[in-house]
């Protein structure tokens, strides 16, 4: 699995579960999924993230996410 496809899986779990323990056990459970919401836009403009740091370091090849 490629770097990119990692970090869309990671970001999908991370807002799936937010959303499913929002659901069946506090809806506090929402702010996981508006801090990801926030840290996606700002990843967007600065380029950094954290996750991915931790992924290229795992020795993940990168490609192109969608090819």
């Amino acid at each position: 699995m490629s770097l990119e496809r990692m970090i869309l899986l990671v970001v999908g779990v991370i807002i799936l579960g937010s959303v499913l323990l929002s659901v069946y056990h506090s809806p506090q459970w929402l702010w996981v999924t508006g801090v990801m919401g926030a840290h996606l836009i700002q990843a967007s403009f600065t380029g950094l993230c954290p996750v991915v740091r931790m992924l290229k370091r795992m020795g993940l090849p990168e490609r192109a996410g969608f090819a």
